[in-house]
């Protein structure tokens, strides 16, 4: 089986390569590397052009006049010229129902020639789309990523990159996409919710960590509990950043003899990787459900995660409270009150360490997860 990959989200479609050529299938993803993340791609629409430092200013001005990224029409223009090696696969998969980032008409017009030129065409709903964001605006999530939106409008802004998803434009992009796909995947419970009654949805296929290239590593810091926070200035208010922030700065006042805080911004994803290897606790997000990618890697080093995990997920992994890891909530307090409580019983980070790392191997597996999709593939 041929497979395709388009598109990369926190090197979720690289391990999913990984899991499948384990399984003896021939797979070739393209993408654009996501950004300063720097995810390898087998074939690269990454913009170059309109990054160079002239043309980067050309590019800032005509955003502000006209709304127009050239970095987007670079990247549309890119994966036109790589179409003629995207023909004939047996399986296209898309990280999202907008996968190349370009403008939407030139987005749409791209889709069709390679739903036309390939067999079967999967969606992952992975990160923002249409359907999910018209979810969280109607407000059926106790909170979300826009809630910080929500509560101060005037954070608008910093939401633009996510409302945008639900403008007329991706709307046709969205309804054509639906319409032709084969199916639907939800990469982990934040999209399952807003996917689960949509007539092409599959269902959930848990993120797929490679457990051989994510080991537990040495923790701790001259005696100190390490406690990191990596900050992608992207997402920081959909995030929840700011909670981790405060918390973080009570904390270091509270136990300066005990703690220690690492803080990096926009590093690639290779030296975020690695800085975090020391630490004892990896702080993630707050506005969500399940945990997301960076948080399943470090569990799988065995690392105590703060990130999404709420009842609907102990549910649906029977676990309890605080076993694999730590629902982090949009309340100071708490995340101070969490926190403290590891650092006054130091035992408890290896125990769910320990617990998270089995958690991964269980229902994480990068090639039991392969073959899933791979079912999923052979039998829609």
């Amino acid at each position: 089986m041929n497979i395709l990959l388009v598109g990369e989200y926190s090197r979720l479609h690289n391990t999913l390569k990984e899991g499948l050529q384990q399984k003896g299938t021939h797979v070739t993803l393209i993408g654009d590397g996501d950004g300063f993340k720097n995810f390898p791609v087998d074939l690269s629409i990454r913009p170059i052009f309109s990054e160079k430092f002239l043309i980067k200013k050309l590019k800032v001005l005509l955003f502000k006049l006209f709304n127009w990224d050239l970095s987007e029409f670079e990247r549309g223009i890119r994966f036109y010229l790589k179409l003629p090696k995207l023909r004939n696969y047996d399986v296209v998969q898309l990280i999202n129902e907008k996968p190349i980032k370009t403008l939407p008409s030139l987005e749409r017009f791209l889709l069709k020639k390679l739903f036309r030129n390939n067999k079967k065409v999967f969606v992952l709903s992975c990160g923002v789309d249409y359907h999910t964001v018209d979810y969280l605006l109607k407000k059926k999530f106790r909170y979300s990523i826009l809630s910080p939106y929500f509560e101060d409008p005037s954070l608008e802004p910093h939401f633009k990159y996510i409302l945008r998803y639900h403008s007329k434009n991706n709307l046709k992009t969205h309804q054509w996409v639906m319409e032709h796909c084969h199916g639907i995947i939800a990469s982990d419970l934040d999209y399952y919710f807003p996917n689960q009654h949509h007539p092409k949805f599959i269902g959930l296929i848990p993120n797929p960590i490679n457990i051989s290239l994510n080991t537990p590593t040495q923790k701790t810091s001259e005696g100190k509990i390490l406690i990191f926070l990596g900050i992608n200035r992207g997402n920081y208010h959909a995030k929840g950043i700011r909670y981790f922030e405060e918390a973080l700065e009570r904390i270091a006042e509270k136990y300066p003899e005990k703690v220690a805080v690492k803080i990096t911004t926009n590093v690639p994803f290779e030296t975020y990787s690695k800085i975090y290897n020391s630490a004892d606790i990896l702080l993630d997000q707050v506005f969500s459900y399940d945990q997301g990618y960076n948080a399943l890697e470090a569990m799988a080093k065995g690392k105590v995660v703060f990130t999404g995990a709420e009842k609907e997920f102990l549910d649906t992994y029977q676990l309890q409270e605080d076993e694999v890891c730590v629902n982090a909530l949009p309340n100071v307090d708490y995340l101070v009150e969490k926190l403290s409580d590891f650092v006054e019983n130091p035992e408890k980070l290896e125990t769910v360490g320990r617990n998270a790392r089995q958690f991964i191997e269980r229902e994480h597996h990068y090639i039991t997860i392969a073959e899933k999709y791979l079912h999923s593939y052979q039998n829609y």
